[in-house]
């Protein structure tokens, strides 16, 4: 290597948001500091389900899904900018579809005990199927007449789960979901790998951990493509972006498909975790609840999916701990004024609001802000 070269490698190195091209500057890891914490994460995360108990390792198989069901809504919302309050019902569909492909078959209840390998992408596509059907209707309106028609999805979707017995195993019924068993290999029973034994749940929590990874990936290069910038673009300005060739139908047709088929995913995995699903499951509430991961995480950013995915499901945890602090207040199962769900909605309510108005960008906003004033310490400019 010639002097000349190293030199101008030393000089990128050191100045690591200087970069030569528009491929380096767009790339997914773009600085050697972003690769490596992000091998660093996931590191951490592959080894942490074996230093925690049962219960954790469910919570963060949890935070998994629910950061896979918030990528897609952030998708839609925050890069799209299309307000939805329908992502519980494309979680049911995604469950059911999962259910009927790979549950078993038991007295009226439908299930063809297919592998995992097919159920869990079908699970996904058929409601991007149904959300392509649906698009070209949601495309017509925007603002808060779209939230109203998803919304709309939400009850319809309820009243149908509660009515397809056949499928759904009906009102306060409800019926199992699928066996993730892929390729003979069962991902939620215990197994021994060289003389050591893993739990069952550490061995879902590692399968769930793969999905999330491959589609957030997926997810991170989506966004840095044409179809990206054509969302922001009618994000920003539909009309302007319209103008510059950008077909709105096409575009937001992509999106909701897109976003449907995250959700069904993250429905599928969620009925496992749960254990018996039931039409009641997939109510406005969990829509509520996804909504809070993208404001409360940050709207047009994947990290910030991860991060409102982590608030939102730990949250219910903190409430029930801090209730026993708070006069008139009852944990789960317990009495008072105020139980824990009542608790967790009021703060949910309040953080939403305050999030909105003081820092749009959610916990992400405030982690920039963190490390720009740590990076440009000890000036203020």
């Amino acid at each position: 290597m010639s002097t000349t070269t190293k030199e101008s490698y030393k000089t990128v190195r050191g100045r690591p948001q200087l970069f030569t091209s528009y491929a380096r500057e767009m790339s997914i890891f773009n600085t050697r500091v972003k690769r490596n914490w992000a091998l660093a994460g996931i590191l951490v995360l592959g080894i942490l389900p074996f230093a925690l108990q049962r219960d954790m390792v469910a919570l963060l198989t949890t935070v998994l899904i629910y950061a896979i069901g918030g990528i897609g809504l952030n998708l839609l919302t925050g890069y799209a900018g299309q307000v939805s309050l329908g992502q519980a019902f494309f979680m049911g569909l995604g469950a059911y579809t999962a259910a009927v492909l790979g549950g078993e078959s038991k007295g009226d209840v439908i299930g063809l005990g297919w592998d995992m390998a097919i159920w869990l992408p079908l699970a996904g596509f058929v409601p991007a199927l149904i959300a392509l059907v649906l698009a070209p209707l949601a495309a017509r309106v925007r603002g808060l007449y779209l939230a109203i028609l998803t919304l709309g999805l939400v009850f319809i979707g309820e009243h149908i789960f509660k009515e397809a017995k056949p499928i759904t195993g009906g009102a306060g019924v409800g019926r199992a979901p699928a066996d993730p068993v892929i390729f003979g290999f069962d991902l939620f029973s215990n197994h021994t790998v060289f003389g050591y034994r893993i739990d069952r749940f550490t061995v879902f929590y590692l399968a769930t951990l793969v999905i999330f990874l491959v589609l957030a990936f997926a997810a991170r290069n989506f966004v840095r493509s044409r179809f990206g910038r054509n969302f922001a673009a009618v994000r920003d300005r539909d009309v302007a972006a319209e103008v510059m060739g950008v077909s709105l139908l096409r575009t937001k047709t992509l999106a909701f498909s897109v976003s449907s088929f995250y959700a069904g995913i993250s429905g599928a995995l969620l009925s496992i975790v749960i254990g018996r699903i039931s039409p009641e499951t997939w109510n406005i509430f969990l829509s509520i609840d996804f909504l809070a991961v993208v404001f409360i995480g940050g709207l047009a950013t994947i990290t910030g999916s991860i991060m409102g995915a982590i608030f939102v499901v730990l949250l219910p945890q903190l409430v029930n701990w801090i209730t026993g602090f708070i006069p008139g207040a009852g944990g789960i199962g317990d009495g008072g004024l105020l139980n824990v769900f009542e608790l967790q909605t009021i703060i949910f309510g309040l953080l939403i609001v305050l999030f909105l108005i003081l820092e749009p960008r959610g916990l992400y906003g405030l982690w920039l802000r963190l490390r720009n004033y740590f990076k440009a310490w000890p000036f203020s400019f």
